[in-house]
């Protein structure tokens, strides 16, 4: 049967495992350390009786007789043994009340220690032996009280491991639940949300801190990814939107063309002169489209790039691209780290945009200054310039003002290429009036370290 893998599951098995082995290995230790106390204890009783026997010298009866008179031993529990190996003792052994009845039969050494003994009707028993002036003493204490203690440790022990595995399963339970239950919903909502019957958001528990911040994370990417989509769903619709245009305007002089053109031939210049007109803003859009696409895929290669030679050289390319002159102020040996394709895209958008909203006549400004950070690209044209409403929507993808549109072809999609593009090498964009008229552009970006 295959084990249940769940969170809970498993820091319950943990958790049983380990408050199983502490309590054993607790009872363990408590048995050691009792046992040793009890053999310290019966070692120093028995060291103090030796000695008495030492000082006593039993070397007769007197002796003996005075020695267990004066004794405060216990002859119930423990048992003496001496032997005078004098030549002129008249008495060679003497025997405490049943020590002779103990020693009928040799005791069993324990191996674990070399004072223990085992002995059938006695017991567990402690030896130890000493000798003096040729008197030998071996004296024997029973151990059954110090067992009797032993073995209330062990059931005291023992019913403490099973109260404890007894008790802990529903703390550990509680426990678990309080650690997995946040797990728990936000898995559950999870599954909602992919259903599309929840709510848009995941919830964000208190406790514990980890699982909040986990769907706190969550509800940040889910938030991302529906602007995203929302983001992809209006770009799409306003592809198919400014598609649609040019596409009904070359239907229109086509079928225009086919009910007409025996008849009059006159129209056919006039609507091949339209839909090739059309054609091409198609071929544009979609050109700009793909080239968005790419900026949102593009792995831009950032490195040092001489900003002061690049735009020398492609100033001097796009001069001959546009009807206005260019005015240009470059500073010497500016050096950034950026993409140079990407670089070139951006200024050239931004010179082409300020070339079609400004009159032939009017030239375009375009400086590249620095300051202790960055260096700083500055387009600036004599056009109609930007509304304050219009300035903060010029970089969204698709946007065009009412004043412009329908006036000046164009697919308001450069801007929003260039922004894209900035971005990858942290460039910021920014926007003002130029004096009397027109539109200033500035892109910043961070001067190479």
């Amino acid at each position: 049967m295959k084990k249940n893998q769940s969170s809970a599951a498993i820091m319950w098995r943990q958790l049983m495992t380990m408050i199983t082995v502490l309590t054993l290995a607790l009872t363990v230790v408590i048995l050691i350390a009792v046992s040793h106390q009890i053999l310290k204890q019966t070692q120093s009783e028995s060291d103090h009786i030796i000695a008495s026997l030492k000082s006593a010298v039993i070397d007769g009866d007197d002796d003996w007789e005075n020695w267990r008179k004066t004794s405060t031993l216990d002859t119930s529990t423990s048992y003496v043994y001496v032997r005078n190996s004098r030549a002129d003792a008249k008495v060679k052994h003497y025997y405490s009340p049943n020590a002779d009845d103990l020693l009928s039969i040799d005791p069993i050494e324990i191996p674990i220690n070399k004072h223990l003994y085992y002995r059938p009707h006695f017991g567990l028993l402690f030896r130890r032996t000493g000798h003096s002036r040729g008197i030998y003493y071996t004296l024997w204490l029973s151990m059954d009280s110090s067992v009797k203690i032993l073995l209330r440790v062990v059931e005291a022990t023992v019913m403490l491991l099973v109260i404890t595995l007894f008790l802990a399963p529903f703390y550990i339970r509680r426990l678990t639940q309080r650690l997995t239950d946040p797990l728990t919903t936000l898995s559950t909502s999870t599954k909602k949300l992919a259903s599309g019957s929840g709510a848009d958001l995941l919830p964000v528990p208190k406790t514990p801190t980890e699982v909040g911040e986990l769907a706190t994370d969550f509800n940040h990417l889910l938030t991302e990814l529906h602007e995203r989509q929302e983001q992809q769903k209006t770009f799409i619709l306003n592809a198919a939107h400014e598609l649609r245009t040019p596409i009904a305007t070359i239907r229109s002089h086509s079928q225009l063309i086919e009910r007409r053109g025996k008849d009059h031939p006159e129209v056919i210049p006039k609507s091949v002169a339209y839909i090739t007109q059309e054609s091409r803003q198609m071929e544009q859009l979609v050109e700009e489209l793909l080239a968005l696409t790419r900026a949102d895929r593009l792995t831009v290669d950032l490195h040092a790039v001489d900003l002061t030679k690049l735009m020398q050289e492609l100033t001097s390319k796009l001069q001959n691209t546009i009807p206005q002159s260019l005015a240009v102020t470059i500073a010497d040996d500016v050096q950034v780290n950026a993409d140079e394709s990407a670089l070139e895209q951006i200024i050239d958008n931004l010179v082409g945009n300020a070339s079609k909203y400004s009159p032939e006549d009017a030239p375009i400004a375009v400086t590249l200054t620095t300051d202790t950070t960055q260096a700083v690209i500055t387009v600036a044209d004599s056009g109609s310039g930007i509304s304050a409403e219009d300035k903060p929507h010029v970089f969204e993808r698709f946007y065009r003002s009412a004043e412009v549109r329908g006036t000046v072809t164009g697919t308001g999609l450069g801007l929003a290429i260039a922004a894209q593009l900035a971005e990858r090498f942290k460039g910021q964009f920014e926007i003002a009036d130029n004096e009397p008229k027109g539109t200033i552009i500035r892109l910043a970006i961070p001067l190479l370290s």
